[in-house]
């Protein structure tokens, strides 16, 4: 029987994998469907919830009790009862859908139906500040590891287990890839428009990111520098190394920009450097929500000289001294 903790962990880090796929554009919407099956339960679960950036917008849970796509901002609070009607709906049909073809892949793979299976589908697309296309992603995964992948050019697929072979000749057959196709470069595009500006107060602020830079010596001796941006919106920013006003990229790391789960992203850059040569490396940073270019670099820790500790410790004793003396001579 599989972990049901593990499939837990298997979905956090698809969901965090994905995400960060679209944070090269300037906003993205994208939309996670998961169906479970779980041992002993007969309904399967059917979970449906959609991301602005990094924001959860709405919702659907087959097992919640309203039964029924929720607004989870305060902002999608705005659409008329008519658009939570069709999107409930949508999600209803889709649930049936979702579970005809995860009892289908469980029965065809000859898998055991008391056990777990999961069956994960995404789509999104993300656009420039203007508002065109910049481009869309639909994937479906069993297991985690069996999938089917819409390529970047939206006009082919790239495959990989059971639901590769499955479902892979009706998608060449082009009517769904161009289903798809369309879907991504113009409902989507339309929804996450709406979305931008329904919630624009939040969506289209920006954030300057807080920076700054640490220190810390290696095991072999050489010491790595990191640039850190947290707390910024939207999720474009670009850091880079220079070395003497020239750019460094020996050596560096610059891991994709993560949501930070407020709202905001953060991202770092490092960079390990030569002992004793930390003040020839400088750290720039770019983001809309700063005023111009950030130029940043190691500070290292302030220190008082031996002398200026002694001096203080001598005054300090001559004060206590005196203030007694005169105390005495009082009394």
């Amino acid at each position: 029987m599989r972990n049901p903790g593990l499939f837990a962990v298997l979905c956090v880090l698809l969901v965090a994998i994905d995400l960060s796929q679209y944070c090269a554009g300037s906003h993205w919407l994208k939309t996670f469907i998961t169906v479970i099956m779980e041992p002993g339960i007969l309904e399967d679960r059917y979970i449906k919830v959609s991301y602005v950036d990094s924001i959860q917008y709405q919702g659907f849970d087959s097992r919640s009790a309203t039964a029924g796509m929720q607004p989870r901002v305060a902002w999608m609070k705005q659409e008329l009862p008519e658009y939570w009607e069709k999107e409930t709906a949508q999600a209803l049909g889709n649930s049936l859908t979702g579970r005809q073809t995860l009892i289908y892949l469980v029965t065809e793979n000859n898998n055991e139906k008391d056990d777990y299976h999961t069956l994960q589908e995404t789509f999104g697309c993300n656009v420039a500040n203007d508002g065109s296309f910049l481009g869309g992603h639909y994937g479906v995964t069993y297991y985690g590891y069996d999938y089917i992948i819409l390529n970047e050019d939206l006009n082919s697929w790239t495959t990989k287990g059971i639901v590769g072979e499955k479902f892979t000749p009706d998608r060449k057959e082009g009517s769904v890839t161009e289903l798809w196709r369309t879907y991504l470069e113009g409902e989507c595009v339309e929804r996450l428009l709406r979305c931008l500006d329904l919630g624009k107060a939040t969506l289209l602020r920006s954030d300057a990111p807080r920076t700054h830079v640490t220190h810390k010596v290696t095991p072999e001796g050489n010491v790595t520098l990191r640039c850190w941006a947290l707390g910024f919106y939207p999720a474009d920013i670009t850091l880079t190394w220079k070395r003497d006003g020239k750019n460094h990229t020996q050596d560096m790391e610059l891991p994709d920009t993560r949501p930070a789960g407020d709202g905001t992203f953060q991202k770092l850059a490092a960079v390990v450097v030569p002992p004793d040569e930390e003040m020839r490396y400088t750290c720039h940073v770019h983001h809309e929500g700063l005023p111009g270019p950030l130029t940043l670099k190691w500070e290292p820790p302030q220190t008082i000289p031996i002398i200026a500790i002694v001096i203080g410790l001598v005054l300090g004793a001559l004060v206590v001294g005196t203030v007694v003396i005169f105390l005495v001579w009082r009394k």
